[in-house]
């Protein structure tokens, strides 16, 4: 269950974390979740062992991809032509 909570930070801070998280294809908020999970986990003893490009791969969402297989023109133009009926 997720809850709120509400934080307070320096202006430049919050403006370069918001800069990042829209660059990286994240929510600031996961971001931060992230982080503190990171950090109360014991897992790093300190800041600057974190593997940053480990978890904004993790945590990024990235862009959709759509494909659509080839048809030939003969499958469209049946496709067409069914579609009418």
């Amino acid at each position: 269950m997720d809850s709120k909570i509400t934080l307070s930070f320096d202006k430049d801070v919050i403006k370069d974390a918001k800069k990042y998280a829209e660059e990286n294809n994240i929510s600031l908020s996961r971001l931060v979740e992230f982080l503190l999970r990171k950090t109360t986990s014991g897992q790093f003893s300190s800041m600057e062992d974190y593997p940053i490009s480990e978890w904004v791969t993790i945590v990024s969402e990235g862009a959709v991809e759509y494909g659509t297989p080839k048809k030939s023109r003969k499958n469209l133009k049946d496709e067409y032509f069914s579609s009418k009926k």
